[in-house]
Formats: structure tokens, sequence, C-alpha cells
């Protein structure tokens, strides 16, 4: 498996693949515009141009975008919606210009409705992706630790999420470890493992998956605590990870650190990555 991590587009987006050189990484995510504010500059194409040769110069594939964390297309909110709406669109396009395969979302909350979320959620997604029809771009929906109203902490959220979408082939997930652990799905033990993916794919399907978000986790399992930890370093451990990195039913998705910044933590975490991919041997 590829391995990476999310980094900063301080300075341009056409930095980042050298950020992620300068850590070790294979695969690369990135925010495509403001993860904090609604408006943000148009792409640059100079930009757009240096960031593809770049990843392409230093063998970086594949290559992910993180939406804006102030989207919510299932929001209660009319004007929420709109502007999240307005936002994807703008994301899937920039993914397009800059060659960036999946747009990674979190799949929104609706405080009151899940099913209504559910519903709101699809035909968002449905419409964003009619009007992107021009475009490959993939979005993958995260799993996620299922904390307040927030859908994605059951794998049958996820799936009534992917029946709802009318072009499948642009739908996928990325699993979070740290979420689906927090949500209640063990992976600590081969065992827990091999019986959470099962779970997953008998629910999903194991080929909805096209991502990892490899972070350990603050908090207990069930805990709904969306705190990641650094690998090894929380209540998921080191072991879990090698049964992922090695799993060869996702040998070629990309795995990609959302772990603290501070220091050198980046290094550590892909290097330990990278370690426990050579070292365990033995297939799930």
């Amino acid at each position: 498996m590829p391995i990476g991590a999310h980094v900063s587009i301080a300075g341009g987006v056409e930095k980042a693949p050298a950020r992620l050189h300068e850590v070790g990484g294979e695969t690369l995510q990135v925010f495509v515009r403001s993860n904090l504010r609604w408006s943000f500059p148009p792409l640059d194409p100079a930009a757009a141009r240096a960031f593809r040769k770049a990843v392409k110069e230093l063998g970086i594939s594949p290559v992910l975008a993180h939406a804006s964390y102030l989207d919510n297309l299932a929001s209660s909110s009319p004007d929420i919606r709109r502007r999240s709406f307005d936002n994807m669109i703008d994301e899937v396009r920039r993914c397009h210009t800059l060659g960036i395969s999946g747009l990674v979302i979190h799949p929104g909350s609706h405080p009151a409705n899940p099913h209504l979320a559910v519903e709101l959620l699809c035909n968002a997604l449905n419409d964003i992706i009619e009007q992107t029809s021009d475009t490959r771009v993939r979005v993958l929906l995260e799993t996620t630790a299922g904390q307040g109203s927030q859908l994605g902490g059951r794998f049958e959220e996820l799936r009534a999420v992917i029946d709802g979408i009318k072009k499948p082939k642009r739908i996928g997930v990325c699993v979070d470890t740290c979420h689906i652990f927090a949500a209640g799905y063990d992976i600590r033990t081969r065992e827990a493992y091999e019986r959470t993916f099962a779970e997953f794919d008998s629910v999903v399907g194991i080929g909805q998956i096209h991502a990892f978000h490899a972070n350990d986790c603050k908090g207990t399992l069930g805990s709904r605590l969306d705190r990641h930890q650094h690998i090894g370093r929380g209540h998921i451990g080191k072991d879990a990870f090698g049964l992922l990195v090695n799993d060869p039913r996702f040998a070629r998705l990309p795995v990609i650190i959302e772990t603290p910044k501070k220091d050198d933590w980046d290094v550590k975490n892909i290097s330990l990555l990278k370690a426990l991919r050579k070292r365990v041997r033995t297939p799930v």
C-alpha cells in the first residue's frame, strides 16, 4: 500500500508535493481550497500546472483531496446546504484540474432526522455528480466516529447513501481507522480486524473502499471520540496497522496519516507504517 500524509497547501497548492517528499510520503492528500472559509481565490492555472508536474516528477500516486470542514450537504440550514453545494462543485472541479482522483468528504449531519439527512445528502451528491459529469473525480464518503448526529458512524448509513447515488462509479468510501474504532468497530487483533472487515463487506462491499486514513485513537473502543493519535500510541495500537498495510485486498489503495503535525511526527508515523509493511508478510 502506498503510504503518505495530508500536507499543507500554505503558500500555494504546488508546494504540497515537495512537503510530502520531505517526510518520505508516497501518496498525498491536500485541501484544494480553504478548509475554514467559504470564499477562496480561484485556482491559479500556473500553480495547477506546477502541482501536476511535481506530482509526476516525485512519483506520487495516488493523490486525494479532502473537502472543506465547513461542508455539510445534509444540514438543516438551507443556506449551509447551498454554500456546501457550491463549495463542493468548486472542489470537484479543482480536483479535476489538479489531476486528483478522489475527494474525501464528511457525510454531514442533520440534528433532527437522520433519514432526512441521507435523503438531502444523496440529492445533493447526485446533482454535484451530474454537474461535474465531464470529470472522473470520485467522491469518497469518510467513515465517522458517530459523534452527535454525524452520518457515517455505522456501515449501514454508508450503504444507504451509496444506494441513493445514481452514478455509483463516482462514489466510494474512505475508511478512517480512528473513526471506525471510536464508532465501535474493533481492529486491534487479527480476529477483530477480520470480523470488522467481514461486516463491512457484507453491509457495504469491500470493493467500495478506495482509500484509508491511518490514525490511532485517543478514545477507547466505542467512545465516539474523534481524536487522532500517532500510530501505535493510542488505544488501537500498532498491530492493527501492520494488518492493514499488509492486507492484499487493499494493496493498491492509499494510506494517509492525519496525525498531529507538531515536530517531525509525519516522518515518524510514515516510517513506522513503512516498517510494518516491510516486516509483516502473513496475508490476512
